[in-house]
This record gives C-alpha cells, sequence and structure tokens, in this order.
C-alpha cells in the first residue's frame, strides 16, 4: 500500500505563517480589553474619590442639614436627578457663589405685607399663598445661625445646589430672629432674602408659620430639577 500524499512544504509553512499571525492578533487583542478594563478601573476609582470630595466638601461648608418628618401634608414626587460631572458641579458652584450679592435691592421685589412674601414675576399670587399653607411637605433646611455672611452665603449656595440635585421642591432657611446680634438687627435675615431673590433655582418663598419658625426662618419653593416638568401649581 503507497503512503498517504503530504502536502508540499510551502503549503505547510504558509499554515503555519497564518496561524502566527492569528495568534499574534488575538494577543494584540486581549491586551487592548486588558488596557481598556485597566483604563475604566481608574476611571471609575476617580469618579469615586470626586463624589466622596463633593460629600466632604457640603458637609463640611453646610453642616447638619436636618431632614423633616412626614407631616401628612400633599407632596411632589421626586425622581432622582441625572449625574452631573464632579467639575461642573464645582464651576456651578463657583458661578452662584460669585452672583449672590450683598448689594442688591430686594425691596422693590418683595411684596408690602408683614409676611415679606416674594415670587417670580410669572407666578400667580396664589403659589404664595400654598406655600404660607404648607401645600407643598418642606423635605429640608439649613440653619444659618452663628455664621458670619461670607460663611452664611457659601453654606446657602451649597445647600439650594445639592437642594435641587436631590429634587427638593420645599425647604425651610432659618436666619434666626437677629437676638444675639450688635443692636439685636437680623443681620442675616435681610441678607438671605436678598440671596434668595438672585437665585434661579428659587420660585418663591414666605416667611414661616409660627410653628415653623416665625420671623427667624423662610419657607422657600425650589425650581423642579432638570428632568421635572413644570410645577404644578
Amino acid at each position: 500500500m503507497s503512503p498517504p500524499n503530504k502536502p508540499p512544504l510551502h503549503v505547510t509553512l504558509r499554515d503555519f505563517a497564518d496561524l502566527k499571525r492569528a495568534l499574534g492578533k488575538a494577543a494584540k487583542e486581549a491586551a487592548t480589553r486588558r488596557e481598556q478594563e485597566r483604563a475604566e478601573q481608574v476611571r471609575r476609582a476617580a469618579a469615586e474619590r470626586s463624589k466622596e470630595a463633593d460629600a466632604a466638601l457640603f458637609k463640611r461648608m453646610v453642616g447638619t442639614v436636618h431632614g423633616i418628618p412626614d407631616t401628612g401634608r400633599a407632596t411632589l414626587a421626586t425622581q432622582r436627578p441625572e449625574p452631573i460631572p464632579a467639575r461642573r458641579q464645582l464651576d456651578e458652584q463657583a458661578a452662584l457663589r460669585e452672583s449672590l450679592s450683598d448689594e442688591f435691592d430686594v425691596e422693590s421685589l418683595l411684596e408690602t405685607d408683614e409676611t415679606l412674601s416674594w415670587r417670580r414675576p410669572e407666578l400667580g399670587i396664589d403659589v404664595v399663598r400654598k406655600l404660607r399653607r404648607g401645600v407643598w411637605a418642606l423635605q429640608g433646611e439649613i440653619d444659618l445661625h452663628g455664621l458670619r455672611t461670607d460663611e452664611a452665603r457659601e453654606a446657602l449656595s451649597t445647600f439650594l445646589r445639592q437642594a435641587h440635585l436631590k429634587g427638593w421642591r420645599c425647604v425651610r432657611v432659618v436666619h434666626g430672629k437677629g437676638l444675639g446680634s450688635p443692636g439685636k438687627q437680623p443681620v442675616l435675615k435681610d441678607k438671605a432674602r436678598r440671596w434668595l431673590v438672585q437665585s434661579e433655582r428659587v420660585l418663591a418663598f414666605v416667611q414661616a408659620r409660627a410653628d415653623e419658625g416665625g420671623i427667624g426662618a423662610l419657607v422657600v419653593l425650589l425650581k423642579p430639577g432638570k428632568s421635572k416638568g413644570q410645577v404644578p401649581f
């Protein structure tokens, strides 16, 4: 019986060359995947560090922020806001801080009633009435007691930004009655009103009811988050 035919030598060498190229290509693809995975791990670690840094900055500037217990009043459903890059958050915070001026003339914008309420011109007076009645449940608050003017402005700016990101619609700003200030004048009360009027996130505010802080606090209605629709008044 005759032996089986062997393939020509040049065919065998070509097959080995093709195999070598295929193995080399597979090795390069595997190396590329590993590099991409390492890059993704680095990106995730950097994002986590940035998130932790933002949280630490907020806690340091605002101090203790107390959640408000459910009072049974009507409230608006909220959705988790879309994530915003940390760099954009810092830039936005700086821009907001610089835009709040102590010299802003707020008197012409306030209603001249005993509760010193304010609303944006495009909103009806009914918004203020509902805010006074507590139609929107309080979702958070900030206490500016004991802070210097610059510290209070920074803390309020940061608080408004964080409240907006969380989707909060109604918050309380405690500025105090000024009993511990020189001349017993409520310095932060006037400044807080000026800052709130200048913030693009604020739709309206009223003086708090007696059981919510009275003349020492303001109840503030905020714009909905970017994923929200128009406010149902």
